[in-house]
């Protein structure tokens, strides 16, 4: 990944260019943002440019042993981590994690964890991992200028190993690089936050998006310019609406199904709706729960007339002509509270079918306002 690879975000690699033309490279950096606007491409473009033998104005000589080595992402100063399952550490995951990286840097977890066959196992970064850090980099510099460490999502890092990483973090060995790629920094430990120099990554600029996938997906203008607008500036988004329409169709078959049950108030079709949503796996649970907020978000929008700031696609907009004044100011901030609370009980493990029966009896109740 070199940064002529990275879409858009021009300011953000001058930045990165120019602190290191200066010598004023910051010992952590924290790389916060919403989901699939670059972050990660970015930091492995920041780490070639970092130790490129012959840096060009604005990227990297793709020529030197460190840029071939680094075309593997197999260079020996270059450590990676990242959510993993079954109590294990980064390494353990490292030839799937550089296989899934040469297809494509823009990602989320849950594609990551569907890769690596984690079925209804939750994408952590465990304490023990700690260990492995500091080992790594108490190493000496093997061969490049600085040792980088990039860390993906720790706000999915166990406590009890963001807390050995402080004073490592704080004061790194010499010539050492702390890369933290998040998408949630709220959930981020403060006192790993606070020791980062934070460096915010916005969404990407609708023409860019539109141009790089109608040149990536041979799409017609009218086609790439809906895309780009119901992606709002993330091209993880983009390219998931274009490959896995399937998946998007069976979230809202999901969500208009649930809403039916509590518009009607029958209990028996209730519990199907609950039952239904509960067997589908963990993750896709927290992709429904997240899809269920953005369209109640839409539907409440839809209702103000502003149709530039709504973000739905054909079938959504259909069942919102009836939906859509179901959800209004006496009753949005409830179904966001629920549905966010819902999320958090499935990210803590807790029993899916009371998680999703409350939540439909919740909704039938809140429907009525």
């Amino acid at each position: 990944m070199y940064f002529r690879d990275v879409i858009g975000h021009s300011d953000i690699k001058q930045h990165l260019t120019e602190s290191v033309r200066r010598g004023k490279v910051p010992h952590a950096t924290m790389l916060y943002g919403p989901e699939g606007v670059g972050k990660l491409p970015l930091s492995l473009a920041y780490a070639r440019y970092l130790n490129c033998a012959d840096r060009g104005i604005d990227d990297s000589c793709g020529k030197c042993p460190s840029c071939h080595k680094f075309d593997k992402l197999a260079h020996p100063d270059l450590h990676f981590v990242f959510p993993v399952v079954k109590s294990k550490v980064s390494d353990d995951y490292l030839p799937q994690w550089r296989e899934f990286l040469s297809g494509s840097a823009y990602f989320n977890l849950n594609q990551w964890l569907a890769y690596i066959n984690a079925e209804n196992a939750q994408g952590v970064i465990y304490s023990k991992e700690s260990d492995e850090i500091i080992r790594k980099l108490n190493l000496k510099v093997y061969e490049a200028p600085y040792k980088v460490m990039i860390i993906w999502l720790p706000e999915k890092m166990h406590d009890s190993c963001a807390n050995k990483l402080l004073k490592m973090i704080e004061e790194p060995p010499g010539n050492t690089v702390f890369l933290l790629i998040s998408e949630d920094r709220e959930n981020v430990l403060q006192t790993i936050w606070s020791r980062c120099q934070p460096l915010r990554i916005n969404s990407i600029g609708d023409e860019e998006m539109i141009r790089v996938i109608q040149q990536n997906f041979d799409l017609e203008a009218d086609e790439a310019q809906t895309i780009a607008h119901i992606a709002n500036g993330s091209y993880t988004k983009a390219v998931e609406m274009i490959n896995s329409s399937d998946d998007t169709r069976f979230l809202f078959e999901l969500f208009v199904n649930m809403m039916r049950s509590s518009v009607s108030g029958n209990i028996k079709s209730i519990k199907q709706s609950a039952n239904e949503i509960a067997g589908i796996g963990r993750e896709m649970q927290k992709s429904f729960l997240s899809y269920s907020i953005r369209m109640f978000r839409e539907y409440f929008v839809n209702n103000l007339g502003a149709p530039e700031m709504v973000y739905m696609n054909d079938y959504e907009q259909d069942f919102g002509e009836r939906f859509s004044p179901f959800i209004n100011e006496k009753n949005i901030e409830k179904f966001n509270e629920e549905f966010s609370l819902a999320y958090r009980q499935i990210e803590q493990n807790g029993n899916a079918k009371i998680i999703f029966l409350d939540l439909c009896l919740k909704a039938t109740m809140l429907l009525r306002k």
